[in-house]
């Protein structure tokens, strides 16, 4: 019996893959623990079409992730942030914090996970923060940290 694999199988083979098994092993196995499926030409058309999607929906996506790291890349983000006695922050500047200031200023979400602070800021200056966007694309958000 021919089987299209809808999960990896680990002696078997790789999702969207086609097999030949015996029918026991198919129907009792693959097919019942919802591994596979019957190897038929509508559930191939099926199967290939919803590739295509997914294919078209990752591209999509990319493009949005290189749109928004362009945007970030150019982006000089200002947080004012109060100061102690010392001239110091006090506290520090959090990648939540970042995140709702980018949104604030120039409407660009941004989920605070996606922002991976190297250290901690806890002083007045320049700083360039490393955000994720997915896809392994990542950018460089400038922010300038500044006393009230």
């Amino acid at each position: 019996m021919k089987v299209l694999l809808t999960k990896d199988v680990k002696s078997l083979g790789k999702a969207g893959e086609i097999k030949e098994v015996a029918d026991g092993y198919g129907k009792n196995f693959l097919i019942g623990k919802g591994l596979a499926l019957h190897a038929t030409t509508e559930v191939l058309n099926r199967w290939k079409s919803e590739q295509k999607k997914l294919a078209l929906k990752e591209e999509q996506e990319i493009a949005n992730a290189k749109e928004l790291a362009e945007k970030l890349n150019a982006t000089k983000l200002t947080i004012k942030h109060k100061l102690g006695a010392n001239g110091n922050l006090i506290g520090s500047v959090t990648n939540k914090e970042v995140s709702e200031e980018l949104e604030k200023q120039f409407s660009i979400i941004l989920d605070k996970k996606n922002i991976s602070l190297d250290k901690k800021i806890k002083t007045i200056g320049i700083y360039e923060i490393d955000c994720k966007l997915g896809h392994a694309i990542h950018a460089t958000l400038k922010v300038d940290i500044i006393g009230e």
